[in-house]
């Protein structure tokens, strides 16, 4: 009462003393562009930087001890929280994790998929985790044909014939699997320090940011017959306040998720697979007509596996995701910009030719669409057919696709039909520590709000990456029982002569293997900082109807030129083009040598420096101390 009270007198007194224009600045601090009419501030133009490269939207952030970098500032902090209690780079990780299951909900979850590369620095070791989920026991393309769902037979790309939403895009979930998996294997906090501060979010509230806000808009998720004309009951009861989507400032809390998280505190991930949890989830399945069982929780396992690499100009080695992630896509496109660049244009590097010139972007445009064609063509899980990324990895196979590009002229549309994996909404988080632990991990519910679908009294939804399966029968990616779909996931890590470099990954759907590797591109090849090099311009093509978007300064730059050498290119004109995070370390031999990988105790900052960037295009946040 009292906040109200006191915002009242001080609007009163604004009005009666300092007059209308001071009631129009305070009304519309909150809104600002997005009200009508908007702003005057809505009409300034932005100021510029003091040094550096002059677009840049901030410095990189700098520190030794420990550093989180993701799409939501409370999250980060969660993470860095744990970092400062002694915990190491894994453990924040899944506390920056579990808070954005929190503030994040649309995107990310216990409910959803998880990848993740990590650095461990006793084993001087790259390992990567497969925590994505598997289709249950009763998922199998003669269900769906027999509910009316078929291929298109235009589009060869994942999700073909999918609904896009409801209880038959839904996996079982892998994410809390990975969380407990990384922790037992390399963290050194439990359940009960890294998910607090999550729980603490959940039950006291945040204020919904105005980029959250603006995508807070549930799918459509229930009925199996004319699928998803009608919202869920129990998501508007969660995620909803008084049947309406929060306002931008309202404070949210879903307790229903902080009983949850406490009973994962309690009995671990097996409340989640075998227990409690589990009977919610499959109540809630077969109400709607899905098939998954308590078998198919009970059985879930994510896996270890090596992850793909490549070297790149000698010096540097990139690893990414292996299938169904599409990760291993970035390997094949760092190869063959290596192998092709020079046969296209004799003489040049991506350097000499540079961000300004057509000809750069033309080059990496067209890989994009050399390395999606793999991946459209032979992504799928590789524990149920053979994916042979040895070969679709290697620099042989990179060099057989230059004589596929015509240096200067757009290649052809593929096909009219949508793409599927166009759109994504994922969260992408990197964390380092002072022991030289690195993390790249990605995490998603795959579209906004997943399969639309929550679980009630539970407080989280289910994902719908079911729906990047194809309908094809001749597709590797054709659904089937106990499989594992086509995964826009992207995680990616590089060593620069055998030590740890960079962490860096995106979130945006199938934006996230040609977004980093532009980024990959603008470190590696063009010199920027971690900070630059994501808020350098970016371009998304849509490998299907072969458009290409180009983020508006980038359009005014080279548009026109890309046009004339028949790309069907187009100003985003604020339109996704995928998240950013990274954290780059550079090593100071003029430094303490910091602690050892295996003295826990160790409480001195790493010997050199970690630099760290996140997108401006959102709620981006780097942190460390």
């Amino acid at each position: 009462m009292n906040h109200w009270w006191n915002r009242f007198t001080c609007l009163l007194f604004g009005t009666l003393v300092l007059g209308p224009s001071f009631v129009l600045a305070q009304v519309s601090s909150v809104q600002m562009c997005t009200a009508t009419p908007a702003a005057p501030a809505c009409q300034a133009v932005r100021g510029d930087r003091m040094e550096g490269w002059l677009q840049q939207t901030r410095s990189e952030v700098m520190a030794r001890n420990g550093v989180v970098s993701t799409v939501q500032p409370l999250a980060a902090q969660a993470g860095l929280r744990i970092l400062q209690q002694g915990g190491n780079a894994i453990d924040a990780a899944v506390a920056t994790a579990a808070a954005l299951n929190v503030v994040y909900p649309a995107n990310t979850g216990i409910g959803g998929d998880l990848f993740a590369i990590i650095y461990v620095a006793k084993e001087h070791k790259v390992y990567q985790l497969n925590a994505s989920g598997i289709a249950p026991s009763g998922l199998a393309l003669a269900r769906m044909n027999s509910l009316g769902y078929k291929a298109h037979p235009a589009n060869f790309g994942p999700g073909s014939g999918m609904p896009s939403g409801g209880i038959l895009t839904v996996t079982v979930p892998g994410s809390l699997w990975g969380w407990q998996e990384v922790l037992t294997r390399f963290g050194t906090k439990t359940f009960k320090e890294v998910l607090q501060p999550a729980i603490d979010y959940a039950e006291q509230g945040f204020p919904v940011t105005e980029e959250i806000k603006s995508s807070w808009r549930m799918k459509n998720a229930l009925p199996l017959e004319g699928c998803c004309t009608q919202v869920d009951p129990d998501s508007v009861k969660t995620f909803y306040i008084n049947g309406i989507p929060p306002a931008e400032g309202t404070i949210f809390r879903n307790p229903d998720l902080a009983k949850t998280l406490r009973l994962i505190q309690q009995q671990g991930r097996d409340v989640f697979y075998k227990g409690e949890v589990a009977r919610a989830i499959i109540t809630k399945s077969t109400a709607l007509g899905g098939t998954m069982t308590l078998d198919d929780l009970a059985n879930y396992k994510g896996e270890w596996v090596t992850p793909v690499s490549t070297t790149y100009h000698d010096q540097f080695t990139v690893y990414g995701t292996r299938a169904p992630s599409q990760a291993w896509g970035i390997v094949e496109a760092m190869n063959v910009l290596e192998q092709c660049v020079p046969v296209w244009y004799p003489g040049q590097t991506l350097a000499t030719l540079g961000p300004a010139n057509p000809l750069f972007w033309h080059a990496l445009v067209e890989t994009k669409k050399l390395v999606y064609a793999d991946l459209y063509a032979h992504n799928a899980d590789p524990n149920v057919v053979s994916v042979p990324l040895d070969t679709l990895t290697s620099k042989p196979h990179a060099a057989s696709l230059c004589a596929k590009v015509d240096p200067k002229r757009a290649s052809s549309s593929a096909s009219p039909t949508s793409d599927t994996t166009d759109t994504g909404d994922t969260i992408y988080l990197a964390a380092a520590d002072r022991w030289g632990n690195m993390v790249s991990w990605i995490n998603s519910n795959f579209a906004g709000w997943g399969s639309g679908i929550t679980v009630p009294g539970y407080g989280f939804i289910l994902h719908n990456r079911g729906g990047l399966f194809t309908l094809d029968p001749k597709s590797p990616n054709v659904i089937a029982p106990q499989k594992r779909p086509y995964n826009t996931l992207s995680a990616v890590l590089v060593t620069q002569n055998g030590r740890p470099f960079l962490v860096t990954g995106q979130h945006g759907g199938d934006q996230q293997g040609q977004g980093n590797m532009q980024v990959l591109v603008n470190i590696l090849d063009l010199g920027a900082n971690v900070q630059a090099a994501g808020d350098m311009a970016r371009f998304h093509h849509n490998q299907v109807s072969n458009r290409l978007q180009l983020e508006s300064q980038l359009f005014k730059l080279v548009g026109s030129q890309l046009i004339g050498m028949g790309h069907k290119a187009s100003s985003s004109d604020g339109s996704p083009v995928g998240g950013f995070e990274g954290i780059m370390f550079t090593p100071d031999p003029g430094a303490s040598p910091g602690c050892a990988p295996t003295d826990l105790g160790c409480t001195a900052p790493i010997g050199g420096v970690y630099r760290v960037g996140s997108n401006f295009r959102e709620d981006g946040q780097a942190v460390g101390y």
